[in-house]
């Protein structure tokens, strides 16, 4: 018996050795001692990239949404295709339109001067989308880190775990709540297109065909998007259209107004359960602010690879 639980006594204590190893926590001060001038590096390359153009900011942002929101935050979105696995960046949410990676790969250069092999790149689009927030005039928030780096990805999962701009408001709440994303965060969250610009075939559908569209607003963006498909499917078009580079809570005053850009925009406020937190963050950016923050923060723990999982990339498009 006394063997016995020796050896049981060895077997947990290895199980929490290892279990602890590849299931570290995220800390804020991940990298404090082993390369103490990360943030510095990470924002003055944010801040160039956002001078030479102002929708850059919205682009990094959007490229930690579509990180998280695949397999988790994991760096998995800035891999190039490889012989052995067909990446991300084409899938449909992606193709023609995620963009920012040559500023990611100016950022991991910057770092790499300062700390080599020490910052993986999952990390340095966490830190990048909190600089662009903030730089555009949004709150900050002290970034959980630790994150290592995936040696693969999936088009598939890209295909199937981003939400499409065609999504209905159960659709979102029910993809949000998957990853442990409450309601509040999904509204919250979504704020982002308080910033940045769509291309016309995401939104098309929404200014011909839907009833819930102010009717001016619709009649200005038909203006840069032909009814017919394949005419002008690339043309831009700010997703909040009064102050599409300033990070701020007009996106919800717009909701408000039927002037939602996309379908799962407007969704948000469309009579269901949501309207409230849209009216709320519309009168109040303040406490939009602090819930955006607080929701990128969670958003940022979805399954990140820890301890002895993952890697610590040199090149953000390729494995080590």
């Amino acid at each position: 018996m006394a063997s016995f639980c020796s050896r049981l006594t060895i077997c947990l204590a290895l199980f929490v050795l290892i279990w602890g190893s590849a299931n570290a926590q995220l800390s804020t001060n991940f990298y404090y001692h082993s390369c103490p001038n990360l943030f510095s590096s990470v924002k003055s390359t944010v801040q160039s990239a956002i001078s030479k153009e102002t929708r850059m900011g919205a682009s990094l942002l959007r490229l930690f949404f579509h990180d998280c929101f695949v397999n988790g935050c994991d760096g998995s979105i800035l891999l190039d295709d490889t012989s052995s696995f067909t990446g991300e960046k084409n899938a449909n949410p992606n193709r023609n339109s995620a963009r920012g990676f040559e500023v990611i790969d100016n950022i991991k250069s910057a770092v790499e001067k300062v700390c080599p092999g020490v910052v993986s790149c999952a990390d340095i689009l966490a830190i990048a989308a909190r600089d662009s927030v903030q730089i555009l005039g949004g709150p900050t928030w002290n970034v959980k880190l630790g994150r290592r780096d995936a040696r693969t990805a999936s088009q598939s999962a890209a295909n199937n775990g981003i939400p499409a701009p065609t999504s209905n408001l159960n659709q979102l709440i029910s993809r949000f709540s998957a990853l442990g994303l409450s309601t509040k965060d999904l509204v919250a969250l979504s704020g982002g297109h308080t910033i940045g610009q769509a291309r016309c075939t995401n939104f098309r559908a929404r200014i011909y065909n839907e009833t819930n569209i102010e009717t001016a607003f619709a009649r200005t963006r038909q203006q840069s998007c032909p009814r017919t498909s394949g005419s002008g499917d690339n043309n831009l078009a700010p997703l909040d259209l009064q102050t599409p580079t300033s990070f701020d809570n007009y996106y919800f005053k717009n909701l408000v107004q039927k002037k939602g850009l996309l379908h799962s925009d407007q969704q948000l406020f469309n009579g269901g359960s949501t309207d409230s937190i849209v009216r709320g963050y519309s009168t109040n950016p303040g406490t939009f602010s602090s819930d955006f923050a607080a929701a990128m923060i969670k958003m940022g723990d979805i399954s990140p690879l820890t301890g002895s999982n993952g890697e610590i990339r040199k090149n953000c498009r390729r494995i080590n």
